[in-house]
């Protein structure tokens, strides 16, 4: 087969035959370019990001609980260290927490 039935191929496998008819309007060097292009897209890749955005996404854990307010000027200089240190630590571990604060109170509360 020639690089033109293979890439009409590749767009019909994925349901894109709204491509293939501005393909074949194409002549010379444009169609050639519009080949390239398709020929560098990865369908496969973008079907399995598309059905991902369908799939309804489980939440493990969902705890809600009151924090305790630190004022990060009246720490000392050791606690702000322990307290970068173990950020970092979360971080590289992957793990995440959610704080909601009422709108403002993070210009209030100067965090």
């Amino acid at each position: 087969m020639d690089k033109i039935q293979d890439t009409i191929n590749l767009l019909k496998m994925y349901n894109q035959e709204h491509v293939i008819k501005l393909l074949n309007q194409l002549e010379g060097k444009e169609k050639e370019r519009l080949i390239e292009q398709i020929n560098k897209i990865d369908f496969h890749q973008l079907m399995e990001l598309y059905d991902n955005t369908k799939k309804e996404i489980e939440i493990k854990e969902n705890k809600i609980e009151n924090i305790t307010y630190l004022d990060k000027a009246k720490l000392s200089k050791e606690q702000r260290e322990e307290f970068d240190t173990l950020g970092e630590k979360v971080i590289r571990n992957r793990e995440y927490a959610v704080v909601t604060m009422a709108g403002g109170q993070g210009t209030r509360l100067r965090t």
